[in-house]
């Protein structure tokens, strides 16, 4: 159901043996360009020179950074233990965190709405295990966080006023608002389709599918919308035979790693602010993360430096703080990752086709 350019970006370069290059660092580049031009046109326009006789490095600031590295740290760790506890002993450490950098590279360079839980069955199934298995293992884990993600969002509303987690009351507030609760409500709504799937009614579900997407205006997916009911109906089967325990580990992995990359931010506000709700500023990050699940652009680049700026610019005194930070920010969570793919991704793309243009030869 996710074809995304990048998968067929892919599959056009298995086409390219002649040249043998398998992979375009160019991609990795452009979520960068726009990153930065963001910050850069909005300190332009907020600049304050106030801001660099008093905003400079101490031992507050580093200590922040560290920490927010450090989760950063764990949240890569318990997505790989997540794999793990998954997978079994199918698979070494190495391979599952490999899986894992690869799937934040995948997100890191195609919209949001897409995510790298698309490639993971293919990642997966690189590694050794096999199709139908690696398709299991991707549907548990786009549940398992689609799970927590309604869950921790539903808990978010019911806790804080709306004019205290949507900030200003602006016409951009409204609408980032209405985003907000129309993602919560998709999100919900398909968490809620995976879990009667996987555990009660799979058939049920691909025939609701197959007669929705019969419709005139969708009868383009349905052909695909069939192999995810097909894919649905194998999972369940799998899945029965997994025990409460299992989901226990899996769901506390899932709490531990987005918790882990959400708190990066307050790490950030202790190193760089002067006070302010920590735990408003951590329920904040939920509305971000939501609203940039429609960004067009790879990794919401350019609208997710925009919105921290526009979401914590209260927490700092001097205008132009909230950017540096920002920056900071998505270096550690994003532009991290791009590094990181641009590193593996070549080696591994190369050798894993080269491995099958040797079978099929």
């Amino acid at each position: 159901m996710f074809e995304t350019w990048f998968v067929q970006h892919i599959r056009d370069m298995r086409q390219k043996t002649k040249k043998e290059k398998l992979f375009n660092p160019f991609y990795a580049f452009i979520p960068i360009l726009l990153g930065v031009a963001v910050i850069a046109y909005l300190f332009k326009q907020e600049f304050d020179p106030e801001l660099f006789s008093t905003l400079k490095p101490n031992a507050r600031m580093w200590g922040g950074i560290l920490l927010a590295v450090f989760f950063m740290v764990n949240q890569n760790l318990a997505m790989t233990q997540r794999f793990k506890i998954i997978v079994g002993d199918k698979l070494s450490w190495l391979q599952v965190f490999r899986v894992n950098l690869l799937c934040e590279f995948t997100s890191a360079v195609t919209p949001s709405a897409v995510g790298g839980s698309s490639l993971i069955a293919v990642y997966l199934h690189k590694e050794g295990l096999k199709g139908g298995e690696s398709t299991t293992i991707m549907i548990v884990n786009l549940f398992l966080d689609e799970l927590f993600l309604t869950l921790i969002c539903l808990a978010t509303v019911l806790v804080f006023p709306a004019e205290v987690l949507f900030t200003n009351g602006t016409a951009f507030d409204t609408g980032v608002r209405v985003v907000f609760l129309s993602v919560l409500t998709a999100i919900a709504a398909w968490t809620l389709i995976l879990y009667i799937a996987l555990f009660h009614r799979a058939v049920w579900v691909k025939k609701m599918l197959i007669g929705l997407f019969s419709l005139p205006l969708l009868r383009r997916w349905k052909g695909k919308v069939e192999k995810l009911g097909d894919d649905l109906i194998e999972s369940s089967h799998e899945i029965s035979k997994r025990t409460p325990s299992f989901w226990l580990k899996c769901m506390a992995a899932t709490a531990w790693g987005w918790c882990s990359r959400y708190l990066v931010v307050n790490a950030l506000l202790l190193g760089f602010s002067q006070g302010g709700d920590h735990l408003l500023a951590f329920a904040r990050q939920l509305v971000i993360w939501m609203t940039l699940v429609i960004s067009p652009t790879p990794g919401g680049s350019g609208f997710g430096e925009y919105m921290f700026n526009v979401y914590y610019a209260d927490f700092f005194p001097i205008a132009g703080t909230a950017l540096i930070v920002a920056f900071i920010w998505r270096l550690i969570t994003y532009y991290s990752y791009l590094i990181a793919g641009f590193s593996i991704l070549p080696g591994w793309v190369n050798n894993n086709f080269r491995k099958e243009k040797k079978k099929t030869e």
